[in-house]
């Protein structure tokens, strides 16, 4: 594969460890995963409760000629989370990279619906489930100067009504992000965010399965789209790999929306 005559195969073939993706058996996630393994690098990928497919994709990455693992993980138990990226690290040899994928299913309400327990859920499951997880690679990350991708969502910069249980989660992990990226800059360490729109995988699939939006919703949120169509999962792997490269060597601390235009 090739881009502007650049061998994309070798982004991180010469990488020391292996790319850590949390949340790698959703749509996104698992895009992630290939990508990464496609282009060269090893994958550790976390699930919650889908075992069988984290080890089917952990087979296929292995067939690819790139090591494998699959490793399950609750976000909510902080001390795991720390177990398990040190455990990482040492059967790696390193992390070079980390990819928060995670993303939990939110109901879609309007805030003057929701109560705050269901916000301080969403905070602990996905903004302290990231900081989790995020915090204890700092030091394998530091070693290599590796790079964090969290992937959030178009929707901190133009909010779709009824999202507010995501969004107000994925701005804080972005504030974080942030954070990582004035800080750990002095090691050589980026941090960078992912802004998905509306994909015909990942959450967007959920939302229509459970009927969250049904055809006439699609057919406006479609025309809320300047490109008038939805991603696929395939277009976040893609920007996802190109900032945790050395292609993006200088980029740290910004966000990439992936939306078709529609955070314009």
């Amino acid at each position: 594969m090739t881009e502007h005559g650049t061998d994309l195969t070798s982004d991180f073939s010469k990488r020391t460890g292996t790319a850590l993706v949390v949340g790698g058996t959703g749509g996104l996630g698992a895009a992630i995963c290939r990508e990464l393994a496609v282009r060269g690098s090893d994958v550790a990928l976390t699930y919650r409760g889908n075992e069988e497919a984290a080890q089917s994709l952990a087979a296929d990455i292995s067939e690819w000629g790139q090591r494998a693992w699959a490793v399950g993980l609750d976000l909510t138990n902080h001390d795991a989370a720390r177990a398990s990226a040190d455990a990482i690290a040492e059967a790696a040899g390193g992390i070079h990279t980390l990819v928060y994928a995670a993303g939990p299913h939110v109901p879609q309400k309007h805030l003057s619906t929701v109560d705050p327990g269901e916000v301080r859920e969403q905070l602990d499951v996905d903004a302290a489930g990231f900081f989790a997880v995020a915090q204890p690679t700092l030091p394998h990350l530091r070693e290599v100067e590796g790079s964090i991708v969290a992937v959030t969502t178009a929707a901190t910069r133009r909010f779709p009504v009824r999202d507010g249980l995501s969004s107000i989660p994925k701005a804080a992990v972005e504030a974080a992000i942030r954070g990582f990226a004035a800080e750990e800059g002095r090691f050589g360490v980026r941090a960078n965010t992912v802004g998905p729109g509306m994909l015909t995988d990942g959450m967007a699939q959920r939302l229509m399965a459970a009927g969250d939006l049904d055809q006439r919703a699609l057919e406006a949120a479609r025309d809320n789209i300047p490109m008038r169509r939805f991603g696929v999962a395939a277009d976040i792997a893609e920007a996802v790999c190109f900032l945790a490269s050395d292609r993006a060597r200088f980029i740290t601390g910004q966000h990439l929306d992936i939306d078709g235009g529609f955070s314009i």
